[in-house]
């Protein structure tokens, strides 16, 4: 028998409003939707409790961290895979796509090559069915690196790649305008300062010289041949979101000023902005801050960037500030996944995919009492 279940008697979060309702899910298909505050026989009562769509995850290099927990530690491939999986579920979210960058710099020995077998053994882990949720593969593309072309090559529309950002990192612009802040980064994460943060700079500088403009070419070529949606990467000003524009640019992760963020909307690009740059109320890197682009109406799509549990956290923050707590709560379902073109998800209705979250607000924060995804219990 195909399995059935009724989620009742709770505050369903829809795209555009919240009401008490039920929902009816049978094998891994939401097949009603319902309003009212009745129980059936059978169903779970929810006790008011929320109901919503899976968080939808463009961005995040969590599973970076699970492979390379401390610098220079290689975790075991599979076992990062599976606790990532698990983490991502765990925080209600049901469809991710999973961010590993391409473009490495062999001569400096920096940023070793691990794309190509990390997506491989995530595919095969995904064939035997040991995924609690969905995974796509988000390639950023490093322009200023070595290898972009070679890594880029090793993928083909048979890999599952849903997107491709174009990333260029090269010191003294974009995220890293403000070289102190580099710096600061740097030293932490590779003891860099001094004289070796200046070579550094330089290094990197002249690589964006010799490969960048050939290396975002490519990119953007790569992309169509992936059949992947293409995304900019921190613009910071309006010729770089013109740009963005003109190579068919419809979505872009973390503009780093009110004028870019601005610019991607008259062009009619999507503005995806860090959940914990909501939650601590700033840029680590010292760019503007998402709540300022919230209250300014450029703000469309959250991610949880390098912390899993603040997708959701930040989208209900969003609520308060907009007043809306549909309107936030859809930066993370509905629109990631209409942007990036899955409309089988995202949203409570009937034929939709059952990937559900259960949750009750806690003195303003949210705290799940159940995930399901395809209609299967994960966390």
């Amino acid at each position: 028998m195909t399995e059935e279940m009724i989620l009742a008697n709770a505050t369903l979060v829809l795209p555009d409003e919240t009401v008490t309702g039920s929902i009816r899910i049978v094998g891994g298909t939401i097949v009603d939707v319902a309003t009212g505050p009745a129980v059936p026989v059978g169903a779970t009562d929810c006790k008011g409790d929320y109901v919503s769509p899976g968080l939808v995850e463009l961005h995040t290099d969590n599973l970076e961290r699970h492979i390379q927990p401390r610098p220079k530690v290689d975790w075991p491939h599979a076992a990062a895979i599976l606790a990532h999986d698990a983490e991502l579920a765990s925080t209600g979210i049901t469809t991710v796509f999973d961010a590993l960058r391409i473009g490495s710099i062999p001569s400096g020995q920096r940023y070793v090559r691990y794309a190509r077998g990390l997506w491989r053994e995530l595919w095969q882990l995904r064939e035997q069915d040991a995924l609690k949720i969905s995974h796509f593969l988000h390639l950023r593309a490093e322009v200023c690196s070595e290898t972009l072309a070679e890594e880029l090559a090793e993928f083909g529309p048979e890999d599952r790649v849903g997107l491709v950002s174009l990333m260029d990192h090269t010191p003294g612009q974009r995220q890293f305008r403000d070289m102190s802040k580099l710096e600061t980064y740097l030293k932490g994460k590779l003891g860099l300062e001094g004289d070796g943060f200046m070579q550094h700079v330089a290094d990197l500088k002249a690589m964006r010289d010799r490969y960048g403009d050939r290396h975002e070419v490519e990119t953007v070529q790569a992309a169509k041949r992936f059949g992947a949606m293409l995304a900019s990467h921190d613009d910071t000003t309006e010729e770089q979101v013109r740009v963005s524009a003109g190579h068919g640019i419809t979505l872009a992760e973390f503009p780093t000023t009110v004028e870019a963020a601005r610019s991607c909307h008259d062009h009619g690009i999507k503005v995806m902005m860090g959940a914990p740059n909501v939650i601590r109320g700033a840029s680590h890197s010292g760019n503007v801050a998402a709540q300022d682009l919230a209250e300014l109406g450029h703000l469309d799509i959250l991610s949880s960037d390098y912390v899993p549990s603040a997708l959701l956290l930040s989208a209900a923050r969003l609520g308060e500030i907009w007043g809306d707590f549909a309107c936030g709560l859809r930066t993370v379902t509905k629109t990631p996944a209409g942007v990036v073109g899955l409309d089988d998800r995202g949203e409570l209705r009937a034929g939709a995919r059952a990937d559900v979250i259960r949750f009750r607000m806690r003195d303003g924060t949210p705290a799940l009492n159940g995930v399901w995804s395809r209609g299967r219990r994960v966390a």
